[in-house]
């Protein structure tokens, strides 16, 4: 080896200290949202979807749904031609579906705080967004633990950072320190003040989902106009129930012009019948019920066709992630959702796993895919799930984070352009000479594969020098480092007065009470 001969170790960047550089540094990228080239896998004939929506009408016409609590609910599909006796609603065929296609937006976008950030949600747009809903957080230094407000904080300024997640979520876990009354407030102030991204509201009662729009008016200066700010999710009470809750909060964000993910959540076998095509016919049937009552709130208010559905263990009753049902669930909601005209949520890096660990990797990924040939919009759950969603792991955010981005990259499809059919480069590199010097690949170099920012390729040596980390201790690293070299997005000073008056004007209204 000469003198003016590179070392192994600086061809790769400078060693340990070039990688964890490399690794903790958000990667520059101009994508607010991923735009897929690829047509969405089919996996049910037109025939098939037929039958099946034709079914979820015999079950709207026979069965119909029970609406609780919410008798302003029950008017308004009366009066819109709905079979009505008590709470029990039933629907003439097709009358729903013609509902929805009369008014429901098939494309819209959500504006951020930046408009640089702003995310389209629909057509061939995919829009990753974080973990929702867990009571627990997980990491490696302290393990599983009740979430706090800090942890929320932190998971903001995470996906905040990372390239891959194009929107900042809703409660991406929940902060228990916080009392239920109050922490939407805490929540919502959270996304707007450590992130500049696209956000979701509260959904736990039609006060908080007015708070939300309120802190959402004042954050984006006083007037929200026509302008979709928030995406937020309403789920049905499966099987074949709407409650006062999630009506409610429909109702305020649909009147507002804000946009509704209407989801029914199945767990199947107990929530809905054992089998996917089952599954899919009430899904499609409470879905229905969902996204008319937001047109019939506000005609062309945007809504998202949600579909959350999991297998499970028929032995103890435990949910199921990353089997082959739930994918098959999803490739034909997709479908229908596509034939119904609005745009359509599932799919994330769900898994059972309490560890970041080999289950949490391969159910994880055996959920994206699916996710992104289905040809899903909205893609809730994107990154920190574990242990079926009742905890969100700091590095499996990471882990997960790295994988959407190579998942955005698969989305771009086949380059078949000059440059990507390298025929010259085949032409003039003569047969058995290697293309490590040819011009092309220098040109491609830097994008022509993706790289990981959590992977270690290194030799087994450098890799024992260096530590003998797994994926899981260096994505540790990462997130410390990130959350170390965060800043916050600017704000304007007397808007941030502003939220901050209302969020302790409102908590002093309210009880402390944490049910």
């Amino acid at each position: 080896m000469t003198d003016t001969q590179p070392t192994r170790r600086g061809r790769r960047g400078g060693g340990r200290e070039g990688r964890r550089n490399l690794r903790s540094a958000p990667v520059a990228t101009t994508e607010t949202y991923v735009v897929r080239a690829m047509k969405p896998f089919e996996l049910v004939s037109d025939e098939g979807l037929e039958l099946i929506e034709h079914d979820a009408d015999t079950v709207l016409e026979e069965v119909g749904v029970e609406i609780r609590d919410y008798p302003s609910a029950i008017e308004r599909f009366r009066a819109a031609g709905a079979d009505v006796d008590d709470t029990r609603v039933r629907f003439p065929r097709g009358l729903l579906r013609e509902l929805v296609q009369a008014s429901a937006p098939a494309v819209y976008t959500q504006h951020a705080r930046n408009p640089a950030r702003n995310v389209q949600i629909g057509g061939d747009a995919t829009v990753f967004v974080p973990n929702y809903g867990s009571p627990f957080v997980h990491d490696l230094d302290r393990g599983r633990r009740y979430a706090t407000l800090q942890d929320f904080e932190n998971f903001v300024k995470l996906a905040h950072l990372t390239p891959h997640i194009h929107h900042s979520g809703g409660t991406v876990c929940e902060p228990v320190d916080v009392p239920v009354s109050k922490r939407h407030l805490d929540m919502v102030y959270a996304h707007i003040r450590y992130s500049d991204q696209p956000f979701m509201g509260s959904v736990t009662a039609g006060e908080r989902a007015e708070d939300s729009v309120e802190m959402a008016r004042i954050a984006f200066g006083g007037d929200l106009g026509d302008r979709t700010v928030l995406t937020s999710l309403i789920n049905a009470s499966s099987p074949l129930v709407w409650d006062e809750t999630m009506l409610a909060a429909a109702e305020v964000y649909a009147s507002h012009n804000q946009a509704c993910v209407i989801s029914p959540f199945i767990l199947a076998g107990a929530m809905a019948p054992a089998t996917s095509a089952g599954v899919a016919v009430q899904t499609l049937a409470e879905a229905l019920v969902g996204i008319a009552f937001t047109q019939l709130v506000r005609p062309g208010a945007p809504v998202v066709f949600g579909s959350f559905a999991s297998s499970m263990s028929m032995q103890t009753g435990a949910p199921t992630f990353g089997t082959p049902e739930p994918a098959m669930v999803l490739y034909t909601v997709a479908a229908l959702a596509r034939r119904l005209g609005v745009p359509f949520r599932s799919g994330g890096s769900l898994c059972a796993s309490k560890l970041p660990d080999a289950q949490a990797a391969y159910e994880s990924l055996a959920t994206l895919y699916p996710t992104m040939l289905g040809g899903t919009n909205f893609v809730l759950h994107a990154a920190g799930w574990l242990e079926g969603g009742l905890a969100i792991g700091y590095e499996k955010f990471i882990l997960d984070s790295d994988q959407l981005g190579a998942m955005a990259t698969f989305a771009k499809g086949l380059d078949i352009s000059d440059n990507g059919r390298a025929v010259d480069a085949i032409r003039n590199n003569p047969p058995g000479n290697h293309f490590l010097g040819t011009e092309h690949t220098l040109a491609n170099f830097e994008t022509a594969f993706y790289r990981s920012s959590t992977a270690d390729n290194a030799s087994y040596e450098q890799w024992a020098e260096e530590g003998s980390l797994d994926a899981a201790q260096r994505a540790n690293t990462i997130w410390k480092e990130q959350l170390a070299s965060y800043e916050p997005p600017p704000i304007d000073d007397a808007i941030d007065a502003e939220l901050r008056d209302y969020v302790a004007r409102r908590k002093a209204e309210l009880p402390d009470s944490f049910e």
